[in-house]
């Protein structure tokens, strides 16, 4: 799933094991749902960070590009330290996530959490106020907040608009009812405005990123279900007793059945509500996976918000919904 949207992959992760979870029902522990939420709101800065860049680029502005994936890669780094991959985690799984972070990640989010917010700074010095990134934002390509909702528009491009719905906020998953954050909305719809959104939601989430890294440092315990029929037995508890692999294999292989259900479960991606449909067949295959993708949504409505404007505004307007074409073709 990782490559859906290849930009914010955790996000992706999340929202399949969510549903294959509710299927069958696996519970993650306490400690696994704080390294979710620390993966989500690392992958959702990441993601408005190459936004940012390459939508400032698109406008002219070529040092936010630059300064933008200068802190994006902190982040791959991270990542990397995680799970291996810079991109294609993986990191989350169905009943927790791999595994425990090693020792030194946790001060080196400290320190970006530290060092980032003042780079947010630099780039509101850079756009907000610049007359040339105001001409060519505001006003233009506006969505009125009931043609938003009638498209499908999700995330900062319908909170933009001034529509107050965050899956994380009215949908809690994750945990994320424990967490203190704002929602940023807009006034305008405009693409300054979802500009300006999604500059609010970087700093939100280096809000929650500070209260998950004080949870986690304060909790013990495992970071994956000890369900043996849904997820393997860590590496150390097999050992060397070949009987002991062969039991474990036949439990795990045995037992992945899933009910003859159907489930949905919708998350709040960078993009917006990335939402996974799973239906079982009471085996171990699932008689239909299907995923709703938010930049699928937005290409749809492009028409509608470009509508009486020139060629030229078209490159801001497309820029602004932040599409990710792996997650329209999929």
């Amino acid at each position: 799933t990782d490559r859906t949207d290849y930009v914010a992959a955790p996000q992706n992760n999340l929202g399949y094991i969510m549903a294959v979870e509710k299927l069958c029902g696996i519970a993650a522990p306490e400690r696994a749902q704080y390294w979710r939420v620390i993966m989500a709101e690392l992958s959702r800065i990441a993601s408005h960070l190459v936004w940012l860049g390459t939508h400032a680029l698109d406008l002219g502005a070529m040092s936010v590009f630059l300064y933008a994936f200068r802190e994006r890669e902190m982040i791959l780094e991270m990542f990397e330290m995680l799970s291996g991959q810079r991109m294609m985690t993986s990191y989350p799984r169905p009943g927790g996530v791999w595994r425990d972070p090693p020792p030194a990640f946790v001060p080196t989010l400290e320190r970006f959490l530290d060092y980032f917010p003042g780079k947010i700074d630099d780039y509101e010095s850079l756009l907000t106020e610049n007359p040339l990134w105001i001409d060519r934002t505001q006003g233009i390509g506006v969505i009125e907040p009931e043609d938003a909702l009638a498209y499908g528009v999700s995330g900062p491009s319908l909170r933009a608009s001034g529509v107050n719905w965050d899956i994380r906020k009215a949908e809690p998953y994750s945990g994320y009812e424990q967490y203190d954050f704002d929602v940023p909305l807009g006034e305008h719809g405009d693409v300054y405005d979802r500009f300006y959104v999604r500059i609010l939601e970087m700093r939100q989430s280096v809000k929650i990123l500070r209260q998950a890294v004080d949870r986690v440092k304060r909790t013990t315990g495992p970071f994956r279900s000890e369900n043996r029929k849904f997820v393997p037995p860590p590496r150390a508890e097999l050992g060397r007793s070949m009987e002991a692999v062969i039991h474990h294999f036949k439990l795990w292989t045995e037992g992945f059945n899933a009910p003859d259900e159907e489930v949905y479960v919708a998350i709040e991606s960078p993009r917006g509500e990335i939402g996974c449909y799973l239906h079982g067949t009471g085996g171990a295959k699932p008689r239909r996976v299907h995923f709703k993708t938010p930049s699928y949504m937005h290409v749809s409505a492009l028409p509608l918000i470009t509508k009486g404007h020139f060629i030229a505004d078209l490159v801001a307007i497309i820029g602004s919904v932040d599409i990710v074409l792996g997650d329209c073709d999929r």
